[in-house]
């Protein structure tokens, strides 16, 4: 079956109800698109996260996703709020930005990275698991409103808010409004004989009330332990962020919350899973090394300094040395000194996480490419190879895998941005779409120094203008210094 067949053409998604983000099917239709050159699969891609940022899947004042969609129209969600889905979906409106530069996408991945800011970031730099579906015991009750408390916060806005947000008086959920748009702000605009840019202000403002309003509410109930696993998808997700909005809370937040585990969750070279109450306990499991080792390279890419290089190579060690079954070329879920089970579980399928194995799969790839160690490009290797059948048969719970293989298959494209004073040059860069590629940017000389071991960097000096070095199957480019060069030899 292939994940064509299973999409649903008038709400985007796959299947019918319930209906789940799959966020990353969504970016391996990315990547086809750019690979076979057909646009439907962008389109499809496209209409789906519209669809869902449009819905009440989406939390439209508060920011971020519920769990999934009750219906195939993305309306009614299951209330809950994971952080791993605040993690991964904001990855597909980062990569939907580059493709289109529409602002429609950066908008739903501002309001989700500040909303998991807001709600889910504890004090020392970790992020909390989930928020319940219901408060007070009703489902939802928190999220929903009636049109009559609309009216008495915001008055003489109501009617705009109300046609934007699909609100009446007789709701459309149990009574009750869960905030969705069907309407583009340019019917809004036409119908209350006003420019755009000033119903966007109305809708801000009567957003910012609202939400006020809501925290005067009883709040669902919070799973205040933080995970490595999900803290480090969504070190990823503030990382990718930060490259296509330049906001320095979102790298901040990041770097925070790498501290936190190196911190609170790292003993040597040795994970824990699970912390809560200041004390960590339960040993790492594939997924928390796997995704660590992966966000480490993220945060790496941006602020390139060597502590960060340097932990996700040990652990990435650390995988092969105590995860890797070299029988069947896979990793088990369970470490080699993890306490003793009756049978070494395995998971390689991508469904609501992608799987410990597709993420170590990526994860030593970049690993490879930076260090030229070949044991972790062998590792990767065989891991794609015992499992591409399968992926190709069941595209659909195999999407991260997928995603990595496509990144093997097409030889990643080595780019090194050295001095990053001239921003265009810059820019161009982050806001392209290269999923391939991998990006360091060095400031300045001192940090290019502390690479100067790191086979990645080697022969290439700091300059006293923005020089940019392309490099693909061991061919460097000349360095390049204006945005043509780039592009062109991009």
């Amino acid at each position: 079956m292939n994940l064509f067949q299973l999409g649903d053409y008038s709400y985007g998604g796959f299947g019918s109800a319930p209906k789940f983000p799959n966020a990353a099917n969504v970016s391996f239709l990315f990547r086809y698109a750019k690979l076979s050159g057909l646009s439907k699969f962008n389109e499809f891609a496209l209409k789906t996260l519209s669809k869902m940022a449009k819905g009440g899947i989406f939390d439209q004042i508060g920011g971020g996703f519920h769990r999934y969609s009750t219906d195939a129209k993305w309306l009614v969600p299951h209330f809950e709020k994971m952080l791993y889905d605040n993690a991964l979906i904001p990855v597909n409106y980062a990569e939907a930005y580059q493709i289109t530069k529409d602002e429609f996408y950066l908008d739903v991945l501002k309001k989700t990275l500040d909303f998991v800011l807001r709600d889910m970031t504890s004090s020392e730099g970790g992020f909390y698991s989930a928020y319940d579906a219901d408060s007070e015991g009703v489902e939802g009750k928190f999220y929903v409103w009636k049109k009559s408390e609309i009216k008495q916060i915001l008055s003489d806005d109501t009617e705009l808010f109300c046609l934007f947000y699909d609100v009446t008086d007789g709701g459309n959920w149990e009574g009750n409004n869960i905030l969705c748009n069907n309407l583009p702000i340019s019917s809004v605009a036409f119908n209350f004989g006003m420019n755009e840019a000033k119903v966007r202000d109305i809708l801000d403002s009567c957003g910012k009330k609202l939400l006020a309003e809501r925290y005067k509410r009883i709040p669902p109930g919070l799973d205040d332990k933080i995970l490595t696993s999900w803290n480090s998808l969504m070190i990823t997700a503030f990382a990718k962020g930060y490259r296509v909005t330049g906001d320095q809370r979102y790298l901040d937040a990041a770097a925070n919350c790498v501290s936190f585990i190196e911190k609170n969750l790292l003993s040597g070279d040795k994970l824990l899973r699970t912390y809560k109450n200041k004390i960590a306990k339960i040993d790492g499991y594939l997924e928390d090394y796997s995704y660590f080792v992966n966000a480490l390279l993220d945060v790496f890419e941006i602020k390139p300094d060597p502590k960060y290089l340097h932990l996700a190579e040990r652990l990435g060690q650390y995988l092969v040395d105590h995860f890797w079954d070299d029988a069947n070329s896979s990793f088990y879920m369970t470490s080699d000194n993890h306490e003793k089970l009756i049978v070494r579980p395995k998971s390689n399928y991508d469904l609501s996480v992608p799987s410990g194995n597709s993420v170590s799969a990526f994860a030593l790839l970049r690993l490879y490419h930076l260090t030229q160690k070949n044991l972790f490009l062998e590792v990767s290797a065989k891991i794609m190879e015992s499992q591409a059948q399968m992926a190709a048969e069941n595209p659909f719970g195999f999407g991260y895998l997928l995603n990595t293989i496509y990144t093997y298959l097409q030889k990643p494209v080595e780019i090194t941005i050295i001095n990053d004073e001239n921003s265009q040059i810059c820019n161009l860069l982050y806001m392209k779409f290269l999923p391939e590629a991998l990006m360091v940017t060095i400031k300045n000389k001192s940090q290019l120094d502390g690479l100067s071991q790191v086979p990645f960097f080697a022969g290439k000096n700091f300059e006293d203008k923005t020089s940019v070095f392309v490099c693909k199957d061991f061919v460097c480019s000349l360095p390049l210094h204006t945005a043509d060069q780039v592009e062109s030899s991009l």
